[in-house]
């Protein structure tokens, strides 16, 4: 990355939409330049549900962010979850072209380890090698310079529903931006939270969304394991709105402003309080136990956490992870959730927030919501991208669509 180039992530998600602007220093830290936020009032579970009303909200995020900088967005990389992503693990066998291992045999095993996949009506968003194994010796993390004649690898194939994508694709473009790639944001929130040292003794990372839970488990440096669980921060609000009878927006507030799966631990066991409605909707007056709505709460986490020790038992990590879980997203902010997950999952648990970013715009983005964003951003310092930022390209088609998608900007 040539020092300061600027580069966009946006964060797809079904409760919000963000978007970060941020360059790379002459340190190559990742300095923040610019952040919007909007409602995502168009997507559920990942999908879009109404183009328009994307589009208005990706907008939104994109010109708080525009604001911020000064900077007209012209090339973004997008964050996506949901519950159509999955992963698969695979593995791939190939002979080696020379007397060394080069980058095209690494390629070539990657390209291999996705036979045998079924990917109808899917797309490959990210094929990610777990190890690589060079004749008779295994374990290998990068084997190109090695010599050897036979080249194995095991990798972890991330895709995503074929109609899902292009949809997204196309709200993006008709909003008057190119996308210069995609990444998971199973893979990008432990880019921006976990440390070397976690990933190497053994690691979760819990990304708790509105409507899934990403789980990526790492170890010896390496991505091993990594699932979608379809059950996030909305069903924990309407099982309020259905246990209180209330609305799914007092039962929201509800959930922000009285949740605490601590609550009345250090008291005694009847202990409890009354909530008047009244003080927080125009619609709900009741009054209500905060005592039962944290039972409400408490019970729908509970679930969350026995499927994640359901996937961890798949790979022999359940209670097995030194570094222990560590959660972001939304869903993690919820007061008292690392008690529940550290005695529930027998394992370590905190918050995690981006690490190693420098913020120069004044927006504070030690926040668990940023986590999957700025992992974007080290993803695509990481891994690089097919395009270059903020560069013409000299394509007459696209030129001219540009130059509409500026004039829709302008006009209204």
């Amino acid at each position: 990355m040539t020092s300061g180039e600027q580069f966009v992530a946006i964060d797809v998600g079904s409760a919000k939409i963000k978007a970060v602007i941020g360059e790379w220093d002459e340190n190559k830290q990742l300095r923040v330049l610019g952040v919007g936020v909007a409602e995502s009032r168009g997507i559920r579970k990942g999908n879009i549900l109404d183009m328009e009303e994307f589009k208005s909200n990706l907008d939104t995020a994109l010109g708080e962010a525009e604001k911020m900088t000064g900077e007209q967005v012209s090339h973004v990389c997008l964050g996506l979850s949901g519950v159509h992503i999955e992963v698969t693990q695979k593995t791939g066998i190939v002979p080696v072209s020379g007397s060394e291992v080069t980058e095209d045999d690494v390629q070539r095993a990657l390209d291999m380890s996705q036979n045998g996949v079924d990917l109808m009506n899917r797309s490959v968003l990210k094929v990610i090698p777990e190890s690589f194994g060079l004749d008779l010796e295994n374990g290998i993390k990068n084997p190109v310079g090695m010599s050897g004649k036979k080249l194995e690898v095991r990798s972890h194939i991330i895709s995503i529903g074929s109609n899902i994508l292009a949809n997204i694709n196309k709200g993006v473009y008709d909003v008057g931006v190119e996308i210069m790639d995609t990444f998971p944001n199973l893979l990008a929130v432990g880019e921006s939270t976990l440390s070397r040292r976690q990933k190497e003794l053994g690691v979760v990372i819990l990304d708790i969304g509105a409507s899934a839970t990403n789980m990526a488990v790492y170890e010896e440096g390496a991505l091993i394991y990594g699932a979608v669980i379809p059950i996030g921060g909305e069903l924990v609000t309407s099982d309020i709105a259905l246990g209180l009878r209330i609305s799914i927006d007092t039962a929201e507030k509800l959930k922000l402003e009285y949740g605490d799966l601590n609550f009345g631990a250090s008291e005694s066991e009847d202990y409890d309080e009354d909530i008047d409605l009244s003080q927080i909707s125009n619609i709900d007056t009741i009054t209500v136990s905060r005592k039962f709505l944290n039972e409400i709460i408490r019970a729908r986490y509970e679930e969350i956490f026995h499927h994640v020790v359901m996937e961890l038992k798949k790979v022999g990590r359940d209670g097995m992870l030194p570094e222990g879980s560590i959660l972001v997203g939304g869903g993690a902010k919820t007061r008292g959730l690392t008690d529940l997950a550290r005695n529930y999952m027998r394992l370590p648990s905190n918050i995690g927030v981006p690490e190693m970013v420098e913020s120069i715009s004044g927006t504070s983005i030690s926040d668990p919501i940023y986590t999957s964003v700025i992992g974007t951003m080290l993803l695509i310092q990481k891994y690089g991208s097919n395009k270059r930022p903020f560069k013409m390209s000299f394509n007459i088609k696209g030129i001219f669509a540009s130059f509409k998608n500026f004039i829709k900007k302008i006009i209204p």
